[in-house]
């Protein structure tokens, strides 16, 4: 198996390399939080080109993945972003898509190590649909600027109200940056950091084997609640409808006076019953923010009170309301 390493890693001053599902990008270039006000500032990019590229072309494009997905994508216009999910029979996340339809093609960018799972179900649901599905994770890279600045030319943009994402040739994709003078780099920390901040789920960090899209906030970005048949959509109808989902994300203050941030998947208890207790959710990610300090994200049950005082792993933490209980 071929690890994948971005040119990036080896051009730029002081890049770090990312671990985990990043791994071989850059997670910081020795500056976050320069890294992170320049990005809120409008300047300079991220490098995300360890993310799976897929595109979907022909006549039919838009009305047969309109059939799978939980976005209304039929009459998607050209150059309009939106995003979707791809659920279970029984309405867990599986996937999820970040799109842009070009008027010909439809391209999509995924978290790293999903394509092929995402492209074996997408050719399995062809059947006589005039669609050809392509993984371009080969040829196009991926990489954000922030909103304010000026994206050099791309295969695809998805122009987002916080930035752009660009589907760039992957072969010339580091000189294209150079020479459009992107501006400082920004490691995936300080994205990420960003990406916290504004509540924003991602799959398989806010997500497990048993998410639906109420617990998160999808429904507001990625789910049409008024759209035809797609798989997982009774469970999404039944929820929305008759009931309250079982968890609900939240944005957690972590005490800054830990000098440790919790880890993915640490337990979130009541600090109340004590670090022994029994684990009312737990942390999906963690991050320093410039201005905000320690944050992060957790799923946790719906019935906890939003006043309560968690423990994130064993650091403190106060909650804000992400997802109404």
């Amino acid at each position: 198996m071929t690890t994948y390493r971005s040119p990036l890693l080896d051009r730029l001053p002081g890049a770090v390399s990312a671990d985990g599902v990043d791994a071989g990008v850059a997670a910081h270039y020795g500056d976050l939080f320069r890294e992170q006000r320049a990005l809120a500032a409008g300047q300079g990019f991220v490098d995300l080109s360890h993310r799976g590229v897929v595109t979907v072309s022909g006549p039919e494009r838009l009305s047969w993945l309109h059939l799978l997905l939980t976005q209304h994508v039929s009459a998607l216009p050209p150059q309009q972003a939106t995003e979707a999910l791809i659920l279970s029979p029984h309405g867990h996340i599986e996937h999820a898509l970040y799109l842009v339809d070009d008027g010909e093609t439809t391209w999509m960018h995924v978290e790293p190590g999903t394509t092929g799972e995402l492209v074996a179900y997408l050719e399995k649901m062809k059947f006589f649909a005039q669609v050809e599905i392509t993984d371009a994770t080969d040829a196009y890279a991926v990489v954000f600027t922030p909103a304010g600045s000026v994206p050099p030319p791309a295969a695809a943009v998805r122009q987002l109200p916080y930035g752009y994402d660009l589907f760039l040739p992957r072969a010339e994709f580091a000189d294209q940056l150079a020479v459009a003078d992107s501006g400082p780099a920004a490691g995936l920390w300080a994205y990420e950091a960003l990406r916290v901040e504004a509540h924003r789920p991602r799959l398989g960090f806010e997500t497990d084997h048993r998410t639906i899209p109420h617990e998160l906030g999808w429904l507001k970005s990625a789910v049409h609640l008024n759209k035809g048949c797609y798989r997982g959509q009774e469970t999404v109808a039944r929820v929305h409808n008759l009931g309250r989902p079982p968890r609900r994300l939240v944005f957690l203050h972590l005490d800054g006076s830990n000098e440790s941030l919790p880890v993915h998947g640490d337990p979130i208890r009541l600090a109340s019953e004590g670090p022994d207790s029994r684990p009312v959710g737990f942390v999906t990610t963690a991050v320093r923010h410039y201005e905000l300090g320690p944050i992060a994200l957790g799923l946790i049950k719906r019935n906890t009170a939003a006043d309560v005082t968690l423990l994130a792993g064993s650091v403190a933490a106060s909650q804000d309301v992400v997802v109404e209980a």
